[in-house]
């Protein structure tokens, strides 16, 4: 029992971030009626909901897998689908209850189940591999460390170093020092690095702000680029629960062209589908839940994973699923769900200091997003790359989704090209049937804009 407890406290530690950077991610940007959720509202959601499905997990599925919001699929609905002129945030999060609804189905019926066995594991590793990647270049991306080249410098490069190639401001500078002490403090296996770092670069962005003001990188290229620090209004306060309910998955529908809706509904199934997938594998084997090759609980695991698009989606805070930090818990001897517990009751406990989201500059927190990337890309050593049939579609799947700023994307690059290859290879007998069907499926994906054209 000591174990589970230090287990779950480990794994809140390490994760508790999200409770910070998600409101970041999805609390500032506009819908297409240029309203915002809310950055204190997703706070208070995000913490409630990661806590209720974390507890879930632990009492049904009884493992040691904590759930929050996903970074991929929150980047997805803030950075593509938002930027759809006729939806509303309540209908974006609508759309997400429509594909969790889906994904109940699905588990239901065994598919999905069906499709992580019919995957090879090489890329259930590139998919973890590219999520990775993907969070990483967010990271830098919200940072200011790396940005997108305006289009009236006429060059056929898309992003440059900092400002003009060159790293500049006191931001940039709080962002390169969290990073540094981050990865220190995870190279000394110091429990809580990253909350530790977070925490450390927020008062040095403080300090900085006092000092020598950076303001807005709306007034500055080099100011913060989402939050300038400031004092909080309160440490504890009430949590702000008005986003629960807000979401109108029938409007979702009833606003949107049958086909728009379907083709919206598709890609963020496609995009929350897959993400448990090699998370779960690789904190299954280290737990040592994996046995004859299969998971324990696994239908259990993959059920409480298709809710937490349910539940994301009515709390207006994105889809949730399985978080590798989880694995922090697993080295300090989480093996059951009594640790998800743990974790879950801190996060509601963490409900009532969302506030603090005010002080916390997003450049204090990227560095979290490049070193989780990091712990995800790592994996990228099991793909045989010795099987063109299998290394070349790892290689498209953890490529494509950083490029195209989509998960679905990379993982549909992976499985079309898997099929191709092995048909050309004269080895179609190892094409498991559900590889043909997803990989039809992704076809009809990546031709949706052709298919549109056609509709119209």
């Amino acid at each position: 029992m000591g174990r589970e407890v230090r287990g779950g406290i480990a794994t809140f530690i390490a994760m508790s971030y999200i409770v910070v950077l998600n409101p970041l991610v999805l609390g500032l940007g506009p819908d297409g009626a240029g309203n915002t959720l809310g950055v204190d509202r997703v706070a208070a959601m995000t913490a409630l909901i990661a806590g209720v499905l974390t507890i879930l997990m632990g009492v049904i599925a009884k493992a040691p897998f904590a759930l929050a919001t996903g970074l991929g699929v929150n980047a997805f609905l803030a950075v593509t689908i938002a930027t759809h002129p006729e939806l509303t945030w309540p209908q974006i999060m609508g759309l997400v209850i429509w594909a969790g609804l889906i994904m109940f189905v699905l588990v239901l019926t065994g598919f999905r189940t069906a499709v992580f066995n019919a995957v090879p594991s090489s890329l259930k590793t590139a998919i973890v591999v590219g999520i990775g990647l993907f969070i990483a270049l967010i990271g830098f991306v919200n940072a200011g460390f790396v940005r997108r080249i305006p289009d009236e410098a006429n060059t056929t490069v898309p992003v440059s170093l900092g400002v003009g190639g060159h790293l500049v401001g006191w931001p940039t500078l709080v962002f390169v020092l969290t990073l540094l002490l981050t990865v220190a403090l995870m190279v000394r296996q110091i429990k809580g690095a990253i909350l530790i770092a977070v925490v450390s670069g927020t008062v040095l962005a403080h300090i900085l702000e006092a000092v020598v003001p950076s303001g807005s990188s709306v007034e500055s290229p080099t100011g913060w680029s989402l939050v300038v620090p400031q004092n909080p209004t309160a440490l504890l306060s009430f949590p702000n629960l008005s986003l629960l309910g807000e979401a109108a998955p029938l409007d979702a529908i009833t606003q949107l062209s049958s086909f728009t809706a379907a083709l919206l509904i598709f890609t963020i199934l496609l995009s929350i589908f897959f993400d448990a997938m090699g998370t779960m594998v690789g904190l299954s084997d280290q737990a040592g839940l994996v046995k004859d090759g299969k998971i324990e609980n696994v239908d259990r695991v993959l059920m409480v994973d298709a809710f937490g698009a349910v539940a994301g989606g009515a709390g207006s805070v994105s889809s949730n699923q399985i978080y590798v930090e989880s694995s922090t818990g697993i080295a300090e001897g989480a093996r059951t769900g009594l640790a998800n517990v743990v974790t879950g009751a801190l996060f509601l406990l963490a409900t009532f200091i969302t506030p603090l989201v005010e002080v916390v500059p997003f450049e204090a927190v990227a560095p979290a997003m490049v070193v989780v990337g990091f712990l995800m890309a790592k994996n990228v050593v099991r793909i045989d790359w010795e099987d063109w049939g299998i290394a070349v579609p790892a290689f498209l799947t953890f490529v494509v989704m950083p490029f195209t700023y989509s998960i679905a994307d990379g993982i549909g690059a992976g499985f079309i090209s898997y099929v191709f290859i092995r048909v050309v290879q004269g080895r179609i007998k190892e094409i498991h049937p559900l590889m043909w069907v997803v990989a039809i499926a992704f076809v009809v994906f990546f031709s949706t804009g052709v298919i549109e054209g056609w509709a119209g």
